[in-house]
């Protein structure tokens, strides 16, 4: 495998960075999951931008433009050959002391992965995944806005671990006022009453790259209206259907909450129509890895 890392293709095992990289002891930078499908970027360009965006936000300044950043995202995947897989670009605030202060990092870090991925089993996508509610809740944004795709995932981490011996296949977090923010890795919707339902990004939720391509897909090929607003737990167990999406899950059904069936306890027909609708848009869009 060959890894990108600041400006050079190294082999796997060559691929090191320093202890004393503040990615590495404060979990200071950002990143992006990016999937390719049948020869092409998903989404590249959406996903560059919110990775700046998040580098702004944080006061990170990448030393790369845009530009410069998805040739070296596209050439990563060419050099280990992929048509489908999983791209991880990540930029750290590089190598300092060990102390906080970012101001002592000179220079940025950053390096680029690109593998394989599967998150579920295909059974998961025709039987639906049983998920619970966690009780960490979602960071506020009065502490670390859930907006900036940051390498400070502890909070996502410690609802993960509350899944343990549960049986349940992912986790839904609330805000700290009970509203509905977002499962532990992916974005959550609803349905009720024909109409698709989201939360606002404002209470919680990552601006996801998928959400937004479904909601897009929803409005455009659906022809049918998608609301962001504030959600309880009574509204999730009351749904007629229930769904998560996220660049590794795509769209993925959800059965049950909290031992309730969501529905008919199956996934449910406009979530089907999504899914393959998603998946189809996947395969035919997204920027080209491989020149004519």
């Amino acid at each position: 495998m060959q890894i990108y890392l600041d400006g050079e293709f190294v082999a796997e095992e060559e691929a090191k960075l320093s202890v004393f990289d503040h990615g590495l002891l404060y979990g200071d930078g950002v990143f992006e999951g990016i999937r390719a499908y049948n020869g092409r970027v998903f989404e590249l360009e959406g996903h560059i931008k919110r990775l700046y965006d998040s580098a702004k936000a944080i006061a990170l300044d990448i030393p790369m433009s845009r530009t410069d950043m998805i040739e070296a995202t596209l050439e990563t995947v060419r050099r280990n050959g992929l048509e489908d897989g999983y791209i991880r670009l990540v930029v750290t605030r590089g190598v300092g002391d060990l102390g906080l202060n970012p101001v002592k990092c000179e220079k940025p870090t950053v390096f680029i992965i690109a593998a394989t991925i599967r998150l579920y089993a295909e059974k998961m996508y025709r039987d639906g995944l049983k998920i619970i509610t966690c009780s960490t809740r979602r960071n506020t944004p009065q502490a670390i806005d859930p907006a900036v795709k940051s390498l400070n995932y502890l909070n996502n981490i410690l609802a993960s671990l509350e899944l343990r011996g549960t049986g349940a296949h992912e986790g839904l977090m609330l805000n700290t006022d009970g509203y509905v923010a977002e499962c532990t890795a992916d974005n959550f919707f609803i349905v009720r009453d024909g109409c698709i339902v989201t939360p606002a990004p404002g209470v919680g939720a990552l601006r996801g790259i998928t959400r937004a391509v479904v909601m897009n897909l929803v409005r455009e090929e659906m022809g049918r209206e998608v609301e962001e607003g504030l959600y309880t737990l009574y509204d999730v167990y009351t749904a007629d259907e229930a769904f998560l999406t996220g660049t590794a899950a795509e769209v993925a059904p959800v059965v049950e909450l909290d031992g309730r069936s969501i529905g008919s306890g199956r996934p449910g027909e406009m979530t089907l129509e999504l899914m393959e609708r998603f998946r189809a848009y996947a395969q035919r869009s997204g920027t080209p890895i491989y020149p004519d």
